[in-house]
């Protein structure tokens, strides 16, 4: 697809042969850029940091340093996508747990390694959109003279008159005036950087603040964080759909899909008791 993005690619395993097969399934695949290849652990580390790949397929079994190693030493920000490839099957979920984005069996098999391809680009399609939605959401309270709700602030100055653990209702400022958005009315909440989306009510408010701290003070028995970016109200969940990878989908209404990832899969009973 020629409107594709180049997809910057780092291939790291000890074996020279494993490589080459990597190199040329990847060149026959449209917008793959192989940037540079590893043969260790310690090289992959150094490849990540000085050529800033935007994929990684990593190897797990290396001698000293192995890859879920090399996972713990690239952790942050800006970590690429990590594809893990493996000859042993009880590393499988452990690639999971690691934070890998999947994993592939050594020999490879073709439509396997087709569907990997078609995980790394709706992860990549992902987190550019989420970039470029966290500036629009900073240029929208730039230019609209919304002072959003500062969630450190509102934490420090009103809790202590609360006796209630948990918030009641989410006082939003909007352009001159403040909105009381109370929070069972509240659907779902997504968040992009340091802003999160409130949707309530068919409409959604903008807050300044972080998952961690909002999860913390909304009621965990109506509340449950699903992704690294979402917290779901449990009440509006209609329906819930399971994917081949581990991943669940939460519907919660004829528009509105999110998904529940496998770091949180163990959240599910939340949704469906009997899981």
């Amino acid at each position: 697809m020629t409107g594709q993005r180049r997809i910057r690619t780092l291939i790291v395993d000890d074996e020279p042969l494993a490589r080459r097969g990597l190199v040329i399934r990847l060149e026959r695949i449209e917008n793959m850029e192989i940037v540079g290849e590893a043969g260790n652990g310690r090289d992959a580390v150094s490849a990540v940091r000085e050529l800033k790949p935007d994929l990684v397929f990593l190897d797990i079994q290396m001698p000293v340093m192995d890859g879920f190693e090399v996972l713990k030493a690239i952790q942050g920000p800006n970590m690429p996508v990590v594809v893990l490839v493996t000859a042993f099957d009880q590393y499988a979920l452990k690639a999971f747990d690691a934070h890998a984005l999947d994993y592939l069996m050594k020999p490879i098999d073709d439509d396997r390694f087709a569907e990997a391809i078609t995980r790394i680009r709706e992860e990549l399609d992902q987190r550019e959109a989420g970039s470029q939605r966290e500036k629009l959401l900073e240029l929208l309270v730039e230019i609209s003279g919304k002072d959003s709700l500062n969630l450190d602030e509102l934490l420090a100055n009103g809790r202590e008159a609360i006796e209630d653990p948990y918030l009641e209702v989410l006082p939003i400022r909007d352009a001159g005036r403040t909105v009381v958005v109370k929070v069972p009315d509240i659907d779902w909440i997504d968040a992009a950087g340091d802003y999160m989306c409130v949707h309530a009510k068919g409409q959604t408010h903008v807050m300044r603040g972080t998952m961690k701290k909002l999860e913390a003070v909304l009621n965990p028995k109506t509340f449950q964080r699903v992704h690294r970016s979402t917290i779901v109200n449990v009440d509006r969940v209609k329906e819930v759909r399971s994917h081949i990878n581990g991943e669940y989908f939460l519907i919660l209404g004829d528009e509105v899909e999110l998904k529940m990832s496998r770091h949180y899969k163990d959240r599910i009973h939340h949704f469906v008791p009997a899981v």
